[in-house]
C-alpha cells in the first residue's frame, strides 16, 4: 500500500484575488496619500514665507538704522539692549526661520490695534513719514505687510494703523525686550476658502514676524511684517478640471492593470487548479494545454503539469500492464505445479504411476519452482533498479576489463573514448555491459565491439556483436517485461528491461540501434568529468 500524500500545512493564506484587489486598492489610494506630502510642503512653504519676511525686515531695520547713524535724532526713546546680533565663528550673525506647523500651534487672528498712550516719539514719526512710500512700494510688489514701531510699540509708518499701540501682542513684545520672535496666525479673508484648500493649513493662516531695529545696541524700533504663505492646493482647485481627469486616469489605469493581473495570473492560477482537480478524478481528456497561458512562467507551470500527469498516466498503464505479464508469467508455472501435485496426491492414493513417471513430475515440479524463484528474483532486481541511488562514477574501460576476465569465450574488442568517466557506479556498469555481453553469447556471437563518444557533456557507448542479429519482428518487444526467445533455457525476459531501468535511473538511455550484422544496443550517460 502506497504513503498517503504529503499535506500542506493548514494555515491562513491571502488568495491571490486579495493580494490583487489589495495592489489595486492601494495605487487608488496613493494619490490621498498626497494630503500628507502637502502638510509637509505647507511647513516648508511656511518656513520659506518667514526666511523671505526676515530678509526684507532686514532690509528695511539696515535702512532705519542708517538713516538715525546719519542724523542723530533728539529726544529718541531706546528701548532695552538687542538680543539677536550674536555673531558665529565666521561673524555673521544670521536670522533663521523658526516656525513649525507640526510644534507650534496657530494664534488666533491677530487683535486690532489699541489706541496710542498720547506721546509720539517725534524723531521716528518723521521718518515714518518718508518710509511710507517706501513700504507701501515694497508691499505692493511683495504682498507683504509692513508696520514700523517705536520703542514703546507704537505704528509710526504702514498701513491705516499710525499712532496706534501694538504692543499687547507677544511677538511685537518680545521684540521690543530685544529678540527676534515670529508666529502663526489665523487670517481674515473675505472670500471663502475653497473647499479642496480645507485639507491644507496653509490657507487660513498668515505669517507674522517681529525684527528689532538696533541703535547703539539698544531697541530703537520694531519691524513687524507679515504675508500669507504660498498654498499649492489653490492651484489645484482652480485647475479642478484636470484633476479631475488626472483622477480618471488613474482610476484607468487601475482598471488596466487589474485586468491584466486577471488575465496573466489569477484566469491562469484558477484554470490550473480546476485542470488538475479534473486529471485527479481521472479525467484524461483535461490532459491538454490551458486556454491562455498569461505568462510564460505559468506556460512553463503548465508544460510541467502535463509531463508529470502525462508521466504517472503513463506510469499507471505501464503498472497495470505489468501486473498483468507478472501474473501471466506466474499463472503457467503456478498451474503446472498445481497439477503435478494433484496428480502425485491421487497417486498416493491409488498407485497407478511408474517411478520414471513420478520423478518426471517432480522434475517438472522443481522446474516450474526454480522458474518462479528466478521471475521473484528478476522482479526484485527490477524493483532495485528503478530505485537504486545514482551516486558514483566510473571509467567503462575498467569495467570492461574486469568484464573480459569473467567472460573468456567471447572476444571483446574496445575503441573510442572509453576512458572518460561515466556518472554510474562501476557495479551497475558492469550489470548492463554484462546482461548486453551475455546476450550476445548465448546468441551464437563470439566477437563484441565496445565503442564510445563523447558529445555534449554526455557519453554513447555502443555494443554490438557478430551474433545473428534480431528479427524485425521480435525488435519492437525486445525491451517489453518477460519477452524472451530462450525461455526453454530458463530466461525470463527481464534482463534487457532492468538494464535500460538502471540506466534511465541516471539519468541516461539504452536503445537498439541499426546495424548491418548483428545486434547493437547504445547506451547513454552523462559524462561524470564533463567540467574537463
Amino acid at each position: 500500500m502506497s504513503a498517503p500524500a504529503p499535506q500542506v500545512r493548514q494555515k491562513w493564506r491571502p488568495r491571490l484575488a486579495l493580494i490583487v484587489a489589495s495592489v489595486l486598492a492601494l495605487v487608488v489610494c496613493l494619490p490621498l496619500g498626497s494630503i500628507i506630502f502637502f502638510r509637509i510642503y505647507d511647513n516648508q512653504l511656511v518656513r520659506q514665507t518667514e526666511a523671505e519676511l526676515i530678509a526684507q525686515s532686514v532690509a528695511i531695520a539696515a535702512r532705519i538704522s542708517a538713516d538715525l547713524s546719519a542724523r542723530p535724532p533728539i529726544n529718541l526713546r531706546l528701548g532695552p539692549p538687542v538680543q539677536i546680533v550674536t555673531p558665529n565663528t565666521d561673524g555673521l550673525a544670521p536670522v533663521l526661520p523658526r516656525l513649525d506647523l507640526a510644534v507650534d500651534d496657530v494664534l488666533p487672528l491677530r487683535p486690532e490695534a489699541a489706541l496710542g498712550t498720547g506721546t509720539t516719539n517725534s524723531a521716528l514719526a518723521d521718518l515714518g513719514l518718508r518710509l511710507q512710500p517706501e513700504l507701501a512700494a515694497i508691499s505692493a510688489a511683495t504682498l507683504a505687510g509692513f508696520r514700523i514701531l517705536d520703542a514703546d510699540g507704537v505704528v509710526v509708518a504702514g498701513g491705516n494703523e499710525v499712532g496706534q499701540s501694538l504692543a499687547a501682542l507677544p511677538e511685537v513684545a518680545g521684540a521690543l525686550d530685544g529678540e527676534y520672535r515670529s508666529v502663526v496666525r489665523h487670517r481674515s479673508s473675505e472670500r471663502p476658502i475653497p473647499a479642496l484648500d480645507s485639507i491644507s493649513r496653509g490657507a487660513d493662516i498668515r505669517v507674522f514676524v517681529a525684527l528689532p531695529v538696533a541703535a547703539n545696541g539698544q531697541v530703537a524700533a520694531v519691524v513687524y511684517a507679515s504675508r500669507t504663505p504660498a498654498n499649492a492646493l489653490k492651484q489645484l482647485y482652480e485647475e479642478r478640471r484636470k484633476v479631475g481627469l488626472a483622477l480618471l486616469s488613474v482610476l484607468a489605469a487601475t482598471w488596466v492593470i487589474g485586468f491584466v493581473f486577471h488575465r496573466t495570473i489569477t484566469r491562469p492560477v484558477r484554470a490550473l487548479i480546476a485542470r488538475t482537480t479534473a486529471v485527479a478524478g481521472g479525467d484524461r481528456a483535461a490532459l491538454k494545454p490551458l486556454d491562455h497561458h498569461g505568462t510564460a512562467e505559468f506556460a512553463q507551470l503548465s508544460q510541467s503539469f502535463l509531463e508529470m500527469a502525462a508521466g504517472l498516466a503513463a506510469r499507471s498503464e505501464y503498472v497495470a500492464t505489468f501486473a498483468a505479464h507478472v501474473s501471466h508469467e506466474l499463472k503457467s508455472p503456478l498451474t503446472a505445479i498445481s497439477g503435478a501435485a494433484e496428480l502425485l496426491a491421487d497417486d498416493v492414493a491409488e498407485p497407478t504411476m511408474t517411478p520414471a513417471q513420478r520423478a518426471a513430475f517432480l522434475a517438472g515440479i522443481q522446474a516450474n519452482a526454480d522458474r518462479l524463484g528466478a521471475l521473484v528474483a528478476r522482479l526484485r532486481d527490477l524493483a532495485r533498479a528503478e530505485t537504486m541511488p545514482t551516486v558514483g562514477g566510473c571509467r567503462p574501460a575498467d569495467v570492461i576489463d574486469a568484464l573480459c576476465e569473467g567472460k573468456p569465450d567471447v572476444a571483446i574488442e574496445t575503441m573510442g573514448d572509453l576512458e572518460r568517466s561515466v556518472a554510474m557506479s562501476a557495479e551497475t556498469l558492469a550489470v548492463v555491459l554484462g546482461h548486453l555481453i551475455e546476450n550476445a553469447r548465448r546468441a551464437g556471437a563470439g566477437h563484441v565491439v565496445i565503442s564510445a563518444v563523447a558529445k555534449g557533456g554526455r557519453l554513447a557507448i555502443v555494443v554490438a556483436d557478430d551474433g545473428p542479429g534480431i528479427s524485425p519482428a521480435n525488435r519492437p518487444h525486445i525491451f517489453d517485461p518477460f519477452f524472451t526467445t530462450h525461455r526453454a533455457d530458463g530466461g525470463t525476459g527481464m534482463g534487457l528491461a532492468i538494464a535500460r531501468a538502471m540506466v534511465a535511473t541516471h539519468r541516461g538511455s539504452l536503445d537498439l540501434v541499426d546495424s548491418a550484422s548483428g545486434g547493437s544496443f547504445r547506451i547513454d550517460l552523462p559524462i561524470a568529468d564533463a567540467s574537463r
